[in-house]
């Protein structure tokens, strides 16, 4: 499974060659939004934003299962543990819920 959808765009670089660059499908800010109230909610209410890294937040493992559990119970997707922390942030989590939700 992968863990944010990329859509593989071309254009054209400064000296004409074709110049590949991913672009993010991404999901509602609202959702954004959402997933990092849901962090801060499990960081001690500390602010999140929508780039965090979930690691340099202090996330471990017991705070990412909560955090995983919680999305499961609010959205009905289940992040594998694995995806989750290679997402790191509540933008790519969220891009995963919005790929888990189109899914169902």
């Amino acid at each position: 499974m992968e863990s944010s959808p990329k859509v593989i765009k071309q254009r054209d670089g400064q000296d004409g060659t074709p110049e590949t660059e991913a672009v993010s499908i991404g999901a509602p800010e609202s959702l954004v939004r959402e997933v990092s109230a849901l962090w801060a909610a499990h960081f001690g209410d500390r602010e999140v934003g929508p780039e965090d890294d979930f690691f340099v937040l202090g996330g471990n493992s017991l705070t990412g299962i909560k955090i995983i559990e919680q999305v499961a119970q609010d959205y009905g997707v289940q992040l594998s543990v694995r995806d989750f922390y290679l997402a790191q942030t509540p933008t790519r989590v969220a891009e995963l819920i919005e790929q888990g939700r189109t899914r169902t």
